[in-house]
């Protein structure tokens, strides 16, 4: 079988290609092309000597979704709720990202105020109907619709996660009334208390629908016409895969699945390694991404968001994201102060040396300057590049303002971006009660593998893993997931022995939904695996936090013992006398699919991969130093490299600072020992 895994960047595509059969590995990586993302996944897939015709299987991540919330390049949107409360979506919960700021703007509701619509009814908190549904004037607000031209409807009325029989009629009246329109109803999408929530999690998903299916039907089409006759998958945020079919109802899933997959595959390469705790540290062209795994597992978080005070609450691996790629620029702050990000050149134009219009300085070309990257070797020498424009924008815009050389400008934007990083690592290790020391740093993406060493360093993680392919990493993470659907349920009652049967009867019903959904998408019963967690907090708080536990349930007494160690690591706090409540299930079903194995690598040394040396500055010298560079595609298994040394392959570059030594392993990854 010939499998591919895509990700589509911010500024490239990447694609891997794994023949199961030989073992051997292609990989390409193209400019991203964000008018039609569909163009740059064929350009990536002919690019390799692997036809798509012969394709067996072809799985991506992207990042469309999560461009078109920040870009608001989404439809015009309606939204259906009950009357009084028309401004449940622009009122939010009243927080805001940065608390003293009196002059902070929240973001825009994501539907104007003229489009949200109330229909008279109401249901209660316990399911009851108080108040029926008015037909007349639902109809009334669906032609009105029809009359505005929108198409693009999401459905959210009080109380439905209890009892969604209104949400069902309504959308049934403007299936009716408005044949045209696309609707989703709050009670499928997220059938959970609090509205707000609720409804922003509606909202988006109806708002991303069309933006998805556009550009999925487009690769599927041109993907089916040149012989490729599989399943075109895309990653969702929880860490599997889903089909095109359920995609097209739950867009939302996909707006956090780039990220995903490169967290998908840290944790297959920590496991690799013989690491059940790892930090992935993903470093690209527009941002950096972090994720962590603990004692095997990801982490994961069920509320997320694109723009503050909108939450998605799909469940979705923990990912913290900073405006620090290579492409981030370099620039003076009214203070004198200087910054890296959060904006970025992207592909286009990209960094000055890209020599595509770029006039403004950023990390790229800081690495540049420091000797770190050449860029005559810019995606295995495919791509027209040089140093002299790096120069001259960091000289014009950070060293002569500064007062500086040229170098000590570049070793500066290099510092700070080293400083941006291991923050946003800090955020998903010590702010959450993990000590980075007990961690290995999983460097990917095409700029992490240049600043991994520097990173740990700075958080006291003691190991940095170059996976063989950092620049492709989370398109291999897209080879490496099941195809997954997961259900969240409101489940309001005490953690006590009485309550088993009720949990049992719960999760049963829950399972029986998952099961229907991957058997509509031909997977076997024999293939479903069924994770099941419980939501818990102690009683009369608001956060809850997610237990695992197994079916049958017939100890609740363990899930309790299990939510208080977990409230412990979590908050360094917990009271074993205390009452605990249930607030909610959740149950996550994946049909297992084959994973690629990869070959082991032949014995090597350094010697044999040592390509000459070059010039680069690092900190801890004070000075340029004569560097060794490598190739790292003749490095075999049990070579060894002290610092300074520079090691290059087509999608990336590593730097091993001079306090630093790495060793190659068997199965292609380089040890970093800081």
């Amino acid at each position: 079988m010939t499998r591919t895994g895509v990700d589509i960047g911010g500024t490239f595509t990447d694609v891997i290609v794994f023949n199961e059969r030989t073992g051997e590995i292609e990989i390409t990586k193209t400019p991203s092309t964000p008018s039609n993302p569909a163009e740059g996944v064929i350009n990536g897939l002919l690019k390799a000597d692997t036809e798509i015709a012969d394709l067996d299987f072809f799985s991506h991540g992207s990042t469309v979704g999560t461009n078109a919330l920040i870009e608001r390049e989404l439809p015009r949107i309606g939204l259906i709720t009950t009357e009084g409360f028309r401004d449940v979506h622009e009122i939010r919960d009243a927080t805001k990202s940065e608390l003293w700021d009196a002059y902070e703007d929240v973001a825009e509701p994501y539907v104007q105020r003229r489009d949200r619509l109330e229909v008279p009814e109401r249901v209660d908190a316990a399911g009851e109907i108080v108040e029926p549904l008015d037909e007349a004037a639902t109809r009334t607000v669906a032609r009105l619709l029809r009359k505005r031209g929108i198409d693009t409807v999401a459905v959210s009325l009080v109380n439905a996660y209890a009892n969604g029989e209104h949400e069902q009629c309504v959308a049934e009246i403007v299936a009716e009334e408005h044949p045209d329109a696309f609707v989703c109803t709050s009670n499928e999408i997220l059938p959970e208390m609090f509205e707000h929530e609720r409804t922003s999690t509606t909202v988006i998903n109806a708002a991303l629908v069309p933006v998805v299916r556009e550009y999925l039907t487009d690769l599927s089409t041109q993907l089916s016409d040149r012989g490729y006759d599989g399943d075109v998958l895309a990653m969702h945020s929880g860490g599997g895969v889903m089909t095109t079919k359920a995609i097209a109802y739950y867009a939302a899933r996909i707006a956090n699945s780039g990220p995903t997959a490169g967290a998908i595959a840290s944790q297959y390469i920590a496991q690799q390694c013989g690491f059940e705790n790892a930090i992935g540290f993903d470093m690209g062209g527009t941002s950096a991404d972090a994720s962590l795994t603990y004692q095997g597992d990801i982490e994961m978080t069920d509320e997320w968001a694109v723009e503050y005070g909108y939450p998605i609450m799909f469940p979705s691996t923990d990912i913290e994201t900073i405006g620090a790629g290579g492409g981030s620029v370099a620039w003076i702050d009214d203070g004198g102060s200087l910054r890296v990000g959060p904006k970025s050149q992207g592909a286009d134009p990209g960094p000055a040396c890209y020599l595509r219009g770029g006039d403004k300085p950023t990390t790229t070309d800081a690495n540049v300057v420091l000797g770190w990257i050449d860029p005559d070797e810019f995606l295995g020498g495919d791509m027209d590049a040089t140093a002299e424009p790096a120069e001259r924008v960091i000289q014009r815009d950070i060293a002569d303002p500064l007062g500086l050389d040229l170098t000590e400008a570049a070793s500066a934007v290099e510092q700070i971006a080293v400083a941006n990083m291991s923050n946003t690592v800090r955020l998903v290790s010590t702010s959450k009660g993990y000590d980075p020391r007990d961690f290995a740093l999983i460097a990917f993406g095409g700029a992490g593998p240049v600043h991994a060493a520097n990173v740990a360093t700075e958080m006291n993680i003691p190991t940095v893993i170059v996976p063989p392919y950092p620049g492709i990493n989370s398109a291999l993470g897209c080879l490496l997931v099941d195809v997954e659907h997961d259900l969240s349920r409101t489940f309001i009652a005490d953690a006590t022995p009485d309550v088993a049967d009720d949990l049992e009867a719960a999760f049963a019903e829950m399972e029986g939904e998952i099961r229907e959904r991957l058997a509509g998408e031909d997977i076997d019963d024999d293939e479903i695996r069924m994770d099941h967690e419980v939501k818990m907090r102690y009683t009369g708080q608001w956060r809850s936090l997610e237990v695992p536990c197994s079916r049958p349930i017939d100890d609740v007494e363990s899930i309790r013992r299990r939510f208080h160690r977990r409230h412990e690591q979590t908050y360094a706090y917990s009271d074993d006398a205390q009452p605990v409540e249930i607030y909610g299930l959740h149950v996550t079903g994946s049909g297992v699919v084959d994973k690629p194995s990869f070959p082991t690598i032949d014995a090597g040394d350094a010697a044999d991969a040592h390509r000459g040396t070059r010039e680069a500055y690092f900190k801890e010298s004070g000075a340029y130093v004569e560097t060794d560079i490598y190739d790292r595609e003749a490095l075999g298994a049990g070579a060894t490299i002290d610092g300074p040394a520079i090691v290059n392959q087509m999608d990336s570059t590593i730097v091993i600072p001079p306090h630093a030594t790495a060793a190659m392993d068997e199965i292609g990854n380089i040890r970093i020992t800081v």
